[in-house]
């Protein structure tokens, strides 16, 4: 039987990935990239996700294995778990080439270059296609951290979710243009970034299908550790970076410790 926090998990999902979708509708209607404000929404997108998962997320995923396996074991699952996390989400990094990954920065001003050159060909194409894939095997874990964040605590959740979602709008604008370029075709590209969003969601269903006939509190905390160590990868390898890319170090900065702020005082008002 699906209850109410499961479909409210599952929506949170749904609203994360498919934000990839709201970076093609920038990408295709405003004409130059504010790199102010996609900084600052970077670093703040990163100070949620790694405070969220260093304050709360990584001593949740401690209580519930120590509780199971004692103080010495316990501990030492929890490290190697976070860890893991890192790891598998590294590892995807690491096979998808830098040309499809959409995590490789992309300007909106590109659009208009690459429209002028006139891009049609096979290899383009493809490369088009590998980008849309690569989307949906990077937002895979990343649904399944909202889901479980979610299910476990709907505040939490919430906190991820808006995270996440900050973070797929620069994603789609990287997966819309190069598929742009390659087809010339706006609402095709509009569409293969939208629905690799999907992904997000996919992977919530597929973990919860999975995992839920044998989610007790040892999974739970293995699982939640592993969580905590993917977001925590993502925002130093991924937003951090990027607001760098877009030329504004110091308020990506500013972001992160308001990105922080804000997380603390949201978990303080839940207590």
């Amino acid at each position: 039987m699906i209850n109410e926090t499961v479909l409210f998990a599952f929506g949170l999902t749904l609203f994360a990935g498919l934000s990839t979708g709201i970076g093609s509708v920038l990408a295709f209607f405003t004409k130059t990239t504010n790199t102010k404000f996609l900084s600052l929404a970077l670093g703040f997108s990163a100070g949620v996700m790694i405070y969220v998962s260093m304050v709360e997320i990584f001593f949740k995923a401690k209580d519930s294995l120590v509780a199971e396996m004692g103080e010495r074991m316990g501990s030492w699952v929890t490290v190697i778990s976070f860890f893991g996390g890192m790891f598998f989400i590294a590892l995807i990094d690491k096979l998808i080439p830098s040309v499809e990954n959409p995590h490789e920065i992309r300007l909106v001003e590109e659009m208009d270059e690459n429209a002028r050159k006139e891009h049609k060909n096979k290899k383009l194409m493809k490369m088009g296609t590998f980008t849309a894939l690569a989307i949906a095997i990077h937002n895979f874990p990343e649904g399944l951290a909202t889901f479980t964040a979610a299910l476990t605590d709907p505040s939490l959740g919430i906190a991820i979710a808006v995270a996440i979602a900050i973070h797929n709008i620069p994603e789609g604008i990287a997966v819309s243009v190069p598929i742009y370029f390659a087809t010339g075709n706006k609402k095709k590209a509009f569409w293969n970034s939208f629905l690799s969003g999907l992904a997000e969601p996919v992977g919530a269903l597929i973990g919860y299908l999975i995992l839920m006939p044998f989610l007790n509190d040892t999974i739970f905390g293995i699982l939640f550790a592993g969580v905590a160590g993917i977001m925590v990868f993502i925002s130093i390898d991924e937003l951090l970076p990027a607001a760098r890319e877009y030329g504004e170090h110091h308020l990506s900065i500013y972001g992160l410790v308001l990105g922080m702020m804000v997380m603390a005082v949201s978990l303080l008002m839940f207590i």
